[in-house]
């Protein structure tokens, strides 16, 4: 990934890319800004402000932007408008943590992590950290904790079958908890089943967000640049075996891929820039690590 180039900050701390279909849309944590970048002009715009410190975003099949806010406590749907429809923002009569990321599947049920990050823990009222569904049903939502194992929960995402789920249980070095890339298998009633450890990151910073490629493989983002191999975009083939790393410029936090026909990646990361690595697929879609 040779070609990473800047196309748009530096601001913040970015996170949260999606491809709407012409444009990048992610978000700028600190500022509470969700900015859109049009890669046929080469202009960064704000999409929407005030955003409550949104971090994950995610499109669902009729192109609705949904997201979590870290700052807000909730997960939401922004409207044409610019108002929000609120999803989830309590479990059981208790607040959520930080709602960090999402994903949603065919039918619209979102599946979102729920960790806290940071050491401003006196207002939390919940006693666990956890991945949730929360299922369409009319006007309402039925949120259902999915996760009974997790103490971090941050990045999400669904395999392109809706079969596995991805899960990054990632603290931040140094607490003495597990670094893990997950896949939990998605039972026929959506609860979660026995997880496979897809990567153990050991003392050094895990998964952060993750997106898939047209030929099925896993794109993470993970590292930085204190220690271990450094901040870099892993790849895992469809046999989850890992296949490829690709060093970042700084601690990438998230990735999805977009431009008009889907072979540039868009990175995001800690130091706020929005990068783009072009044409990183072949014409078919597959990438350079698979033989």
């Amino acid at each position: 990934m040779t070609d990473l180039e800047t196309v748009a900050g530096p601001y913040a701390f970015t996170e949260g890319p999606v491809w709407d279909g012409s444009r990048v849309i992610f978000t700028d944590i600190p500022s509470s800004r969700i900015m859109a970048f049009d890669p046929q002009t080469g202009e960064c715009e704000v999409h929407l402000e005030d955003t409550e410190k949104s971090n994950g975003l995610a499109l669902d099949a009729q192109g609705g932007l949904y997201a979590c806010l870290d700052g807000g406590r909730a997960v939401v749907r922004f409207e044409e408008d610019g108002s929000r429809t609120v999803v989830a923002d309590s479990f059981e009569g208790k607040r959520l943590n930080s709602p960090n990321d999402l994903s949603i599947d065919s039918d619209g049920r979102i599946w979102f992590s729920d960790p806290r990050y940071g050491p401003e823990r006196d207002d939390l009222e919940l006693d666990h950290e956890s991945v949730y569904l929360a299922v369409p049903t009319g006007d309402e939502w039925d949120l259902r904790r999915v996760t009974f194992d997790t103490t971090r929960p941050n990045g999400v995402l669904l395999s392109a079958d809706e079969k596995t789920l991805f899960v990054a249980q990632t603290h931040m070095p140094p607490p003495d908890e597990c670094r893990e890339l997950r896949a939990y298998p998605i039972n026929d009633d959506f609860t979660l089943g026995e997880y496979e450890v897809m990567y153990d990151f050991g003392d050094h910073r895990g998964v952060d967000g993750m997106t898939v490629a047209p030929d099925g493989s896993l794109l993470v983002a993970c590292g930085w640049g204190t220690s271990g191999p450094g901040p870099r975009i892993a790849v895992f083939g469809p046999d989850r075996t890992r296949a490829a790393e690709y060093p970042t410029p700084a601690n990438p936090s998230n990735l999805c891929f977009g431009g008009a026909d889907g072979r540039d990646l868009y990175v995001t990361g800690a130091s706020g820039e929005l990068w783009r690595s072009s044409k990183l697929l072949d014409e078919d879609g597959i990438g350079p690590w698979i033989e």
